[in-house]
């Protein structure tokens, strides 16, 4: 008996022995390819790169994965405990593998045989870390045991806090959202921290399966687990029972975050700043790299810049009248479900979309709108407005801006006719007809001390078109590109009193014969430099130009950055070439900051996901900035390394001549503040291009005006009749509540009372005299010189007017030339 016992003792080892080194041999070659767990230490997931504007506002945030990494420090106690609650309550006692767990799930799954539940698992967050950061989701027996391997030697290797941490930062949520603090944002829009319970419940509850407890789609599944997770973290003594209770009595409460751009009106604004990340840095770097971007957006500039500009598109749009509805939509059954499916403008909310249910003599009614649930449903309320003949007049008018023959709305709209329609009042039943105006614009306003961009508005609406006119469009900028060719005129011995001929000239070239002309036509003979740009005379910009040189024209061009490379022909000193506004803002910063160059830039400072500073515009030098204490020395000063572009003279005679444009010239009448103003209106050929670009001491700000398609305005559409009130308006709201500044006159500039015609001294008395500025060693002319004078003879109202000249005729000193 014994030597039997004895025999199967010794049979049972050699099996044991046999089946230990199989396992050995399996475990040996399962552990020969294992991940290297080491790479947890360097953990860098996906994170979202956010962008704010200048006062902190989040802008808006890219990502592929909706994510933002937290440190276990800043993620509450009670979100880990609800986590903890529903997926692994003994983390902080196992090794790696809850061995009671996994024998629990045995046992439960042996009972469950033939009863069609779901098998009940039992890894463990370790163990999903392993899964989730090293192998695959493959159901594998092979998979497990690495899985079970690669836990227990995290755990070796590891904190408690930094796997709890690698595990809530890297889960999937659903709505592609990743960790927990995306989670918080994408389904309730609060941050970690200002979770509640029921809350914090719900997202424990999602990484079993995200689709499983959608909020819209599979409410009541999603609540059931919710309470139960509440139901274990009162059990686990995390939350107190009336708490619990208190918290599975509340609803879902999911409020999910609008996507794109988070301040109101930035789109064009965030999408031009995501552009040039992407060519500054790569796409990945923008989508995945958690960067942290400072921009120097104002909001309330930003704000005022897209009401300005939407105002003034809309006023031109109707003035020409209805151009039709958005589309036809079946009014039999219920009309809310196709009115539901049609996209409205996100970015203009106040226009709603409505459809025409009935039309009289006397106003439409009409059905808005109905929105949708999360989960897309179309909610049952139907409501109704109406819009009255007065709220719609503008839309009996033609394509031509004359009245119609219709009188009514009945002849401009049908039943089914889905059109937009704003409220005359915030709750009102009372509704104006809206329509997207064809015609669109550009707007820029920048610092034009450090050339930070404060506000951008690219059109009437992003979500219309994502064009951004004030960026992307190359257009004619016209007469306001004339500026740059009197600074080059200026700069080599010009002054602004200097007299160009005002006549009708020719130019023959390659066969061809170019004869420009002054808007209106006509000529005015001889004026000062002062007058041609006050007036904006085409003939004598030409005159001057050609008396320079245009390759000296396209130097400046270039230096001021309006184009890269110029074609130095004549008609490009009337603003033939095109440019975008944000480079004419740009250039028209010099003139305002006194001649240096300037860099515009939307981009205040970049950092990485770190924190550490990777990117500042700010690169003027402040060697004594940094001192460790003060020991009463003096005040560090900023070493302003930037490039003198122009003479700060000539710089204050242009700014000193655009003021003329603004009081007399062609915007008189159209710019009305409380400061110092300068500024120039610029008209293309046949008015396909308005323009205005001006500043005040401390604001430069840029307006383009036509369609995207170039076509013409209408006569009368000019820089003054349609930019320069769009300008006028930004600036009214832009500058309320903020000192007026004056413009810096450099030290050493005479102001000397000349002839507003002749630009010669202007004796005491002397009707038509305006004080001009003169650099050292220059004034007033002593005698009547004419550039392209060609035989001309002065008007006798010039001899009569102004002694000076009358002199310089009859005594023959100086002569004419």
């Amino acid at each position: 008996m014994i030597r039997l016992i004895g025999y199967l003792f010794g049979l049972a080892s050699v099996l044991a022995l046999g089946v230990a080194a199989v396992v050995a041999v399996y475990l040996n070659g399962v552990t020969k390819d294992l991940p290297n767990y080491e790479v947890l230490a360097s953990y860098s997931p996906p994170v979202t790169t956010r962008i704010h504007a200048g006062n902190g506002a989040l802008v808006a945030e890219y990502a592929r994965e909706r994510r933002l990494f937290l440190p276990i420090q800043a993620i509450p106690d009670r979100v880990k405990a609800a986590f903890l609650s529903a997926e692994d309550k003994n983390f902080y006692n196992h090794p790696g593998v809850d061995i009671y767990g996994l024998g629990r799930a045995i046992l439960v799954n042996v009972q469950n045989l033939g009863s069609g539940r779901r098998p009940v698992g039992a890894s463990t967050i370790t163990q999903q870390v392993a899964k989730n950061f090293l192998l695959s989701s493959d159901q594998t027996m092979d998979r497990k045991i690495k899985e079970a391997i690669l836990s227990f030697r995290i755990e070796q290797a590891y904190s408690k806090d930094k796997i709890l941490e690698l595990y809530l930062n890297e889960i999937f949520f659903g709505l592609n959202a990743y960790g927990i603090a995306g989670a918080a944002l994408t389904y309730f829009d609060k941050s970690v921290t200002e979770l509640t319970i029921a809350e914090t419940a719900y997202l424990a509850a999602l990484p079993k399966g995200p689709n499983n407890y959608h909020p819209f789609r599979r409410t009541d599944a999603a609540l059931e687990r919710r309470n139960w997770v509440i139901d274990r973290m009162v059990e686990n003594g995390f939350v107190a029972r009336q708490e619990g209770e208190d918290a599975k009595t509340q609803p879902l409460g999911v409020n999910l975050r609008r996507s794109g751009s988070s301040l109101f009106a930035s789109d064009y604004f965030a999408e031009e700043v995501r552009r040039q990340i992407i060519e500054k840095y790569g796409d990945k770097s923008l989508y995945e790299g958690g960067l942290s971007v400072r921009t120097s957006l104002d909001p309330q500039m930003q704000i005022a810049a897209r009401k300005a500009l939407q105002s003034a598109l809309l006023t031109y749009d109707q003035r020409r009248g209805f151009r039709g509805p958005i589309k036809q939509i079946p009014l039999e059954g219920d009309w809310g479900v196709p009115l539901a499916e049609i996209p409205g403008l996100a970015d203009v909310p106040e226009w709603k979309i409505a459809v025409v249910l009935d039309v009289a003599a006397d106003g439409v009614d009409i059905g808005l709108q109905p929105a949708k649930e999360g989960g897309g449903k179309v909610v049952a309320e139907r409501i109704r407005g109406r819009i009255a003949p007065a709220d719609m007049e503008w839309a009996y008018r033609s394509a031509l801006g004359d009245r119609k023959s219709v009188k009514s709305p009945e002849g401009v709209l049908s039943p089914g006719d889905v059109v937009y329609v704003e409220a005359l009042e915030e709750g009102s039943s009372a509704y104006r007809l809206r329509q997207t105006p064809k015609v669109q614009g550009g707007l820029v306003a920048m610092d034009p001390h450090t050339g930070r961009v404060l506000a951008i508005a690219g059109g009437f609406s992003y979500a219309q078109s994502e064009f951004n006119r004030a960026t992307q469009a190359m257009r004619q900028p016209g007469s306001s590109f004339k500026p740059f060719v009197y600074a080059a005129a200026l700069d080599t011995g010009y002054t602004p009193a200097s007299v160009i001929m005002d006549a009708p000239v020719e130019f023959v070239s390659g066969g061809q014969v170019w004869r420009p002309q002054n808007y209106g036509g006509g000529s005015a003979g001889p004026q000062t430099l002062r007058l041609g740009i006050e007036k904006s005379r085409n003939l004598m910009t030409v005159r001057l130009a050609n008396d320079m040189g245009m390759n000296l024209v396209a130097e400046y061009a270039e230096r001021f950055g309006i184009y890269d490379k110029m074609n130095p022909v004549l008609a490009m000193s009337l603003g033939s070439g095109e440019t975008t506004v944000m480079r004419l803002v740009s250039a028209y910063a010099v003139f305002a900051n006194g001649g240096k160059q300037i860099k515009p830039t939307l981009i205040d400072r970049i950092q990485d996901r770190h924190g550490k500073t990777i990117f500042r515009h700010e690169d003027r030098i402040c060697e004594a900035c940094n001192a460790e204490r003060y020991t009463g020395q003096e005040e560090p000063t900023v070493v302003d390394n930037r490039d003198q572009v122009l003479d700060p003279m000539t710089a204050y005679q242009i700014t000193s001549m655009m003021e003329g444009v603004v009081s007399r010239g062609t915007a008189a009448g159209k710019i009305k503040l409380d400061r110092p103003v300068a500024g120039k209106t610029g008209t293309s050929n046949d008015e396909k291009d308005a323009w205005f670009v001006g500043y005040t001491p401390d604001l430069v700000a840029g307006v383009f005006i036509g369609f995207d398609q170039p076509a013409p305005l209408g006569r009368g559409s000019t820089g003054g009749s349609l930019a320069a009130p769009v300008f006028n308006d930004f600036m009214q709201m832009a500058t309320a509540n903020t000192p007026p500044g004056k413009f810096f006159v450099p030290q050493g500039m005479s102001f000397i009372p000349v002839n507003r015609t002749t630009g010669m001294a202007a004796y005491e008395g002397e009707p038509d005299t305006i004080m001009e500025a003169f650099k050292p060693g220059t004034g007033p002319a002593d005698s009547l010189s004419i550039i392209g004078m060609d035989g001309y003879a002065p008007p006798e109202e010039i001899l009569r007017d102004s002694p000076q000249a009358n002199q310089a005729v009859t005594s023959g000193s100086g002569g004419l030339f």
